[in-house]
């Protein structure tokens, strides 16, 4: 949809302002690698992790250690977390702010839930010393509440045969999506012990549901400076692999669940199409060595949270590096930017994009005039220009000299109806992108009917109005197109009106209300090209 849109608006742009100007009328890849692979001399470029001797933790009771399962629940005030003392691993994870539906009776996104297949899941395993999804934690407290400002920790602790201890530690900032957690690793037995953590995340390859932030959903990882999301389809039957990366993790298309490397912590990430129908992503670590009384540790950072510019920012690492908004990205992150600082004044996200789009029209209207001037000259030139074709319609070289220095003569440039409007594209394009993947939209309310700026008019209103805008504007454009090419041309508004029936309507209000000021635009300078053509 997104590719048709934008061959759609380039199009429009060629034909409402240029068209006559410029075309005038007559190997398989390798397996993911195992987990020792991935941390051995297989992966020469892997680096290190940032390891720290650690005080041993107090030795466990063994029947602690037989302790049944059990769920500790965390409250903070962004989400509801439940982890599991079997594997000490993450098994739910709520937003408090964020529902699936518009309306407040929508339950709130899940981004975690081991019983749910339509949700991720996490876990965490060890190759060298036994640590299986299987294992059984103590956990150092029943329940956590952390508030706003706060910082609190939960720790699990894991006691080998071998006499290798394991606590994995979680933190939590109240007000803070991100949550820090450690593998601090303490060998008291008589042996050398190796580990190799993996920090497995998995999803349904195919989503249960695929309502509007499913759209677009997959893996995403990021390393070497690059931001790679695979499809789905292209992991059946073959995995992806990738050295050092700064984080890994899934996307769709308004919420990041990921796992960020801390001081290289990070070996390799490895992204597969399991036989069951999951997608699976193993973060492995670089190897941890211990001789015996020796302790380690190896740090992450886990989000799961919004795809939200600024606080992405925060969690360090390239992590805003998620949201992917194309090749006009330094254009679209200012634009994003303005949206959410508008917002702080006049509280209504579709008076923003109202706000935002008279801004972009004032700074454009000298070329929007000069092109508009432009356009005018060569239609007042159109009658002489067809006496020349008709003259030297059997000598096309002869035809071409003549129409040159026609434009010579009056001072017209060809293409001066087109380049200021090419001019303008990166911005729309940046706008667009800005709007089209802003979580800032989803759910926000505009007014009357229009109630989720990121969702379908449910009326068709806005789209429909927007069409009739685009054939008023097209009326009031010079035009030098043959009448043959001025019916094909009505046909636009129409294939456009079409296409953003389904569109976000915070997307149709800008291309409502930028029709709308092109039009009084259009308007004002007619009036003053005629009062200078009086005098």
């Amino acid at each position: 949809m997104e590719k048709r849109a934008l061959i759609a608006v380039i199009l429009s742009i060629v034909f409402f302002y240029g068209y006559s100007a410029l075309f005038p009328p007559p190997k398989k890849e390798a397996p993911a690698p195992s987990a020792q692979q991935a941390v051995t001399g297989s992966q020469p470029g892997a680096p290190q992790a940032s390891v720290a001797a650690v005080p041993a933790p107090s030795p466990v009771p063994a029947a602690a250690v037989k302790a049944q399962q059990k769920e500790i629940a965390v409250e903070t005030p962004d989400y509801t977390a439940v982890f599991s003392t079997q594997g000490g691993s993450l098994t739910r994870l709520v937003l408090k702010k964020y529902r699936e539906t518009a309306d407040l009776t929508g339950k709130h996104v899940t981004l975690v839930d081991e019983r749910d297949p339509s949700a991720y899941t996490l876990s965490t395993r060890a190759a060298g010393i036994g640590l299986d999804l299987s294992a059984l934690f103590v956990s150092s407290a029943d329940s956590l509440t952390v508030e706003a400002g706060e910082k609190k920790e939960l720790a699990f602790t894991w006691i080998s045969p071998a006499g290798v201890t394991v606590r994995k530690i979680y933190t939590f900032k109240g007000g803070n999506y991100g949550i820090d957690m450690v593998y601090q690793t303490a060998n008291s037995g008589t042996a050398r012990a190796g580990a190799a953590f993996q920090t497995v995340m998995t999803y349904p390859a195919v989503p249960r549901v695929k309502e509007s932030r499913l759209e677009t959903f997959g893996p995403v990882t990021f390393a070497q400076d690059k931001l790679t999301e695979e499809k789905v389809k292209d992991l059946v039957g073959q995995g992806k692999s990738y050295s050092a990366p700064l984080w890994s993790g899934f996307a769709d298309k308004y919420f990041l669940s990921a796992v960020v490397g801390q001081g290289g912590s990070i070996a390799t990430a490895a992204v597969r199409s399991t036989p069951r129908g999951m997608l699976e992503d193993t973060i492995t670590a670089p190897e941890t060595s211990l001789n015996p009384g020796e302790s380690k540790s190896v740090a992450y950072r886990l989000y799961f949270g919004p795809k939200d510019l600024d606080i992405l920012k925060a969690q360090g690492n390239s992590l805003e590096r998620a949201i992917d908004l194309g090749w006009f990205a330094m254009l679209a992150k200012p634009l994003l930017h303005s949206l959410k600082f508008f917002y702080k004044y006049v509280h209504n996200y579709g008076i923003a994009i109202i706000i935002i789009t008279v801004i972009l029209k004032i700074i454009f209207y000298p070329l929007t005039h000069s092109s508009y001037k432009s356009m005018k000259q060569m239609q007042k030139l159109q009658p002489k220009m067809q006496e020349v074709r008709e003259k030297y319609k059997n000598d096309r070289d002869a035809m071409n000299k003549a129409i040159m220095e026609l434009y010579q003569t009056h001072k017209v440039n060809p293409v001066g109806g087109c380049l200021p409007m090419l001019v303008q594209i990166p911005v729309f394009f940046a706008l667009y992108k800005a709007l089209m993947f802003s979580i800032e939209l989803r759910h926000a309310p505009f007014m009357l009917w229009i109630q989720d700026l990121a969702g379908k008019d449910p009326y068709y209103v806005t789209p429909i109005i927007m069409g009739i805008t685009m054939v008023i504007q097209q009326k009031m454009t010079p035009s030098q197109m043959d009448p043959m090419q001025q019916k094909m041309m009505m046909a636009l508004p129409v294939v456009f009106t079409f296409m953003f029936l389904n569109f976000p309507s915070g997307l149709v209000l800008y291309w409502l209300v930028n029709n709308v000021l092109t039009i009084i635009q259009q308007s004002y300078i007619n009036k003053s090209i005629a009062a200078a053509e009086a005098k």
